[in-house]
């Protein structure tokens, strides 16, 4: 296997200059790049504008820093594997693989027609992370509000087009004002943090966790039915009773309460939260640390 580091400053023209007469035309794979935003289409057209001088049966793409992991084909006995970057900014890594070895000339026009991907990369980067910063929380490190708002309405259109099942569960902390009026804000906050982690523990992949306001979470969950939600919820509260969090010399207990909903023919969206959330109310006037489902 080659692996090999691309920084575009030692990235060679000298290649591709030997080549040019059988390599693809860079200035149309550039144009081509321009097209998108998204990391999977940047690989999958990079991919197809070189495989016809340099063919590869797969591809693999990961960047650890937005949690990607793009794969397509069939994977081979040999591969080409680059660690891209700009100066020290990572874009990533790239994979071709195939059954036979890559030959110099063709490992030296890749080197080459990767400069042609760094500045997509770079731009697709930045535009995630813009995203990231208008829709995670900073606390927490889980989605807003602002997420929520435009995710639960496609969601809920997906749902009913296809008859799918859609459920959501409201979580809160329990005496989260005590904690801040007896401890601090500091404590408040490692405790939301503390608490956003463990959720997001006890999670599926296809699950995904909102800091609704204050002390309060929403779980969305997709293809997931009344009584499949009822069973994380309980798997989520029982995770977080579980654990003490250290604050000093302090060890403080923590407890949530749940309140559960799955969408139904006729929801609407504000009907579809209001069942979860008069739910988990219920579970916070009967004791709290309990899960109570909206039925």
């Amino acid at each position: 296997m080659v692996k090999k580091t691309v920084n575009l400053a030692i990235v060679s023209n000298n290649t591709f200059e030997a080549s040019k007469a059988a390599s693809p035309n860079p200035y149309d794979i550039s144009s081509a790049l321009q097209t998108t935003l998204d990391f999977s289409e940047l690989i999958a057209i990079f991919s197809g504008k070189i495989k016809a001088m340099i063919p590869h049966s797969a591809f693999a793409y990961t960047h650890p820093g937005f949690g990607l992991e793009v794969k397509s084909g069939i994977a081979g006995k040999y591969a080409c594997s680059y660690a891209l970057k700009i100066g020290q900014q990572p874009l990533g890594k790239l994979k071709l693989m195939r059954n036979h070895r890559f030959s110099d000339i063709e490992i030296k026009l890749l080197e080459t027609l990767l400069g042609c991907l760094i500045y997509p990369l770079k731009n697709a980067m930045l535009f995630h992370q813009a995203l990231r910063m208008a829709y995670i929380d900073p606390l927490t490190q889980t989605h807003n509000r602002t997420s929520f708002n435009d995710m639960i309405n496609r969601e809920m259109k997906l749902a009913m087009r296809s008859s799918k099942n859609l459920a959501i569960i409201f979580l809160d902390i329990d005496y989260f004002k005590a904690i801040n009026d007896n401890y601090g804000h500091h404590c408040g906050d490692l405790m939301l943090a503390s608490v956003a982690a463990w959720i997001k523990n006890s999670l599926r992949s296809s699950d995904i966790v909102f800091r609704y306001g204050g002390e309060e979470f929403i779980i969305l969950l997709s293809d997931t039915d009344l009584a499949g939600a009822e069973l994380l919820a309980e798997k989520i509260r029982a995770a977080i009773e579980r654990h003490i969090l250290a604050y000093g010399m302090n060890a403080i207990k923590v407890t949530a309460s749940l309140g559960v909903s799955a969408l139904l023919g006729n929801d609407t969206l504000d009907s579809f939260i209001k069942r979860a959330d008069d739910a988990l109310y219920k579970a916070k006037n009967n004791g709290r640390n309990r899960v109570i489902s909206a039925r």
